[in-house]
């Protein structure tokens, strides 16, 4: 469920049931007419608790509350308007404003506002003026801070101590028509690029445009931040300064340094390669050799041997030598 949709039933009854105890008195020191309540310069130390359910508009500035709860503030479903000006409140808390979801108006400015919590306006959808200006320790605002104060048309940021805004603050914020940012301490470094950008395309007004200066680089000193979009686009984008020349540098040097390690590597992997394929081919011409050597003993061993034993062999002139005479022959054949 969105919390612009409204409390549920279980704050409802809770809230039944704190009425039953609240009253409808007018709260002391305090003036109650039609539907308003006044407490201006009462020097209230705290959020006055007697306040009538049915009120719409209620004023609590020039007291010193430091703190709004929303237990009691939450009672007041009919609240339009809520003036809180020149009070010591330090911070706004997590759905301080959960039950007056019909709010129009709210100021919180001159007060002692250190934070606001991302959640703080999360259910005021139907807010049309915010004022926080005058809270010089309000050092930064959450980008989610007004991500549901769709109706929000005039928002007074001065004198605070703002240095810096995300332009995903505004995104949200499609009606706005009013913005004031004069008197802080803006740093105009590449973080504040985007959001000096936003200044130029949107159709906001910016009354005070020209006291909303730059205190930070010196170069845009005393620039109104309205001017200062394109000087930053060219400064962190098409501009090189002195470390970005530093940091390229490092990064040559490391390319460098990779590429004749890596060079060298790819040497070594080849001599050692060629080296042991070196050694097998003179590997393998040693066995050939060795065979050969082998098959030459083996030839010549066996042409010696027929040699010798061409010498044995009789010649026929003695092979005729040893055959008998006719004369024997034919004797031996008559005998018979």
């Amino acid at each position: 469920m969105s919390f612009a949709s409204g409390p549920g039933p279980g704050w409802l009854l809770f809230s039944l049931g704190m009425g039953l105890v609240s009253g409808s008195q007018c709260p002391n020191n305090c003036l109650c007419q039609a539907q308003e309540v006044i407490c201006t310069g009462r020097q209230l130390t705290e959020y006055p608790p007697d306040v009538p359910l049915n009120t719409r508009r209620l004023l609590l500035n020039g007291n010193r509350i430091t703190s709004l709860p929303a237990m009691h503030l939450g009672l007041l479903s009919d609240l339009v308007y809520l003036d809180c000006q020149n009070n010591r409140i330090r911070e706004v808390m997590d759905y301080t404003f959960i039950g007056v979801f019909k709010l129009i108006y709210l100021d919180l400015s001159s007060n002692n506002l250190t934070s606001v919590s991302p959640f703080s306006f999360s259910v005021l959808s139907n807010l049309v003026h915010l004022n926080i200006a005058n809270n010089p320790h309000l050092l930064s605002l959450h980008k989610f801070t007004f991500a549901n104060t769709t109706s929000l048309r005039h928002l007074d940021l001065r004198n605070t101590g703002l240095q810096t805004l995300d332009r995903a603050a505004f995104h949200h914020l499609l009606v706005l028509e009013t913005l004031y940012l004069s008197g802080n301490p803006w740093k105009c470094n590449c973080s504040f690029m985007d959001f000096a950008i936003f200044l130029i395309v949107s159709h906001m007004e910016l009354s005070d445009d020209l006291n909303a200066t730059c205190v930070e680089p010196a170069e845009l000193q005393g620039w109104p931040i309205t001017r200062v979009g394109n000087p930053l686009r060219y400064m962190c984008i098409t501009h090189l300064d002195r470390q970005d020349y530093i940091f390229l540098l490092l990064i040559g040097f490391c390319i460098f340094a990779a590429g004749t390690v890596a060079a060298w590597l790819t040497g070594m992997c080849a001599v050692v390669y060629q080296n042991a394929s070196r050694k097998a081919s003179e590997d393998d011409a040693e066995d050939e050799a060795g065979h050969r050597v082998d098959v030459n003993r083996q030839i010549l061993f066996r042409s010696r041997a027929n040699l010798k034993t061409r010498s044995h062999v009789p010649s026929p002139a003695a092979l005729l030598s040893r055959l008998p005479s006719p004369s024997h022959h034919l004797r031996a054949v008559l005998e018979a």
